[in-house]
């Protein structure tokens, strides 16, 4: 390796782009090649990056120089995260993480397994990613880079604060604090910094009487599903109630749609014409819609019968929670909404992260079609909420990052690991 090229490969460590660039523009050689990508991804040129590293890999070859070849296909892997490309295959970045492994190479190794964490997480694949996770700490040893740490944490953490245990992901988000200091890379530094601001950010919005709303942290959510009150939690799309008792609801709204109304009513009960509104989205109820809605809480009535009593009433239904003792205290009722309003809350939580994703990427990441995400973009970017760039496959959708609170109850699988 010339003097030019080590060079190079410190500046970049350090995350100096400019100063590598300023050694290795000129040259075309694969090594260069690499070096040239890993800096343009650093300043977010990423398809050229991507170009780069492709051109890079398939100079050195998986033969001879197998080892610089698995190191390219993981720098290129980590790009085309960063472009939000979640259709690679997972395969390629696994041999090419065993390559390296077999050649001694531990820290990209192990790297390239975070690459494969880091996507689980962006998927919503939450156990899978923690069981990637939990191989990556008994592969390291504790023996990882000051970077690759402050990685490894930032990943528990979101693991943590996705499953609502706000302690460890604070814990972890200290470890990575103290670890990208230690690095010294500005850029992971800044990324520890807002991931400790989000833990701090309205998550949700709990509704009160009078139509009045508390704004709540994940902490302050994490507290309120500890209490015992039976919560309908209309960020996740369910019930919760004592002893993580969890109805998950996302996938039958006709049940969710009454279930909150009877929530928001409560202590009273909710008027079945208001129901019916909320169910079918009809103005003008008849008979064949009291009866679809007498076979609707039938069906939501056995579902939460654990949880909650649903009895008619004259105008109505109301919802009576359940006790485990006779002499315990009545059981509160509560409703957590998101803290974005709308049917879109999850699609516009996935682009709040600043990131160019794809409509593909987009829809492995919600479990829709394609189509359907399609759809509703170009819904929110007639609404002026997201805004295309490119053309064709080379498209990707942004929307203005929501600093002004945090939207991880509302990504894919965010509850509940246990």
């Amino acid at each position: 390796m010339d003097s030019l090229i080590a060079a190079a490969g410190r500046a970049l460590a350090a995350g100096d782009a400019l100063g590598a660039l300023k050694r290795v523009a000129l040259r075309d050689d694969p090594p260069a090649l690499a070096l040239r990508g890993i800096a343009m991804a650093q300043l977010g040129e990423h398809a050229r990056a991507r170009e780069l590293l492709k051109r890079a890999a398939r100079r050195f070859g998986s033969g001879h120089e197998a080892l610089a070849h698995a190191r390219c296909v993981v720098a290129e892997a980590e790009v085309a995260l960063a472009m939000r490309d979640l259709r690679g295959a997972t395969g390629t970045l696994a041999a090419a993480a065993a390559a390296l492994a077999a050649r001694g190479d531990r820290a990209n190794a192990l790297h390239a397994r975070l690459i494969a964490v880091r996507r689980l997480l962006l998927l919503g694949r939450l156990q899978e990613a923690t069981t990637e996770l939990d191989r990556v700490d008994a592969q390291s040893g504790g023996g990882l880079p000051p970077a690759l740490r402050a990685v490894v944490e930032l990943a528990a953490a979101e693991l943590a604060w996705r499953s609502l245990h706000t302690a460890p992901a604070q814990a972890a988000l200290a470890r990575a604090h103290a670890a990208a200091q230690r690095a010294g890379v500005p850029a992971l530094q800044a990324e520890v910094a807002e991931a400790c601001a989000a833990l701090e950010r309205p998550a949700a919005r709990r509704l009160l009487p009078e139509g009045r709303e508390q704004p709540l942290r994940l902490a302050e959510v994490e507290a309120l599903l500890a209490s015992g009150a039976l919560v309908v939690d209309a960020c996740r799309r369910g019930l919760h109630g004592a002893g993580a008792t969890w109805l998950p609801l996302a996938r039958r709204p006709l049940l969710f749609a009454p279930a909150r109304a009877l929530a928001v009513a409560w202590p009273g009960d909710a008027d079945r014409n208001a129901l019916i509104a909320l169910a079918f989205r009809t103005r003008r109820p008849d008979e064949t819609h009291r009866a679809r809605l007498r076979v609707e809480i039938g069906r939501l009535r056995k579902l939460a019968a654990p949880l909650a009593r649903i009895e008619a009433t004259e105008r109505g239904f109301a919802l009576v929670p359940q006790r485990d003792d006779e002499e315990r205290d009545a059981v509160d009722v509560v409703v957590l909404v998101p803290p974005l309003d709308g049917d879109r809350a999850s699609l516009l939580a996935l682009l709040a992260d600043g990131a160019a994703w794809s409509t593909s990427a987009l829809a492995l990441a919600l479990g829709a079609s394609q189509r359907t995400v399609q759809r509703v973009l170009v819904e929110l970017e007639a609404a002026g909420r997201v805004r295309a760039i490119g053309r064709a496959r080379a498209q990707r959708w942004l929307a203005p990052p929501l600093a002004g609170f945090t939207t991880n109850l509302l990504l894919p699988a965010a509850l509940p690991l246990t």
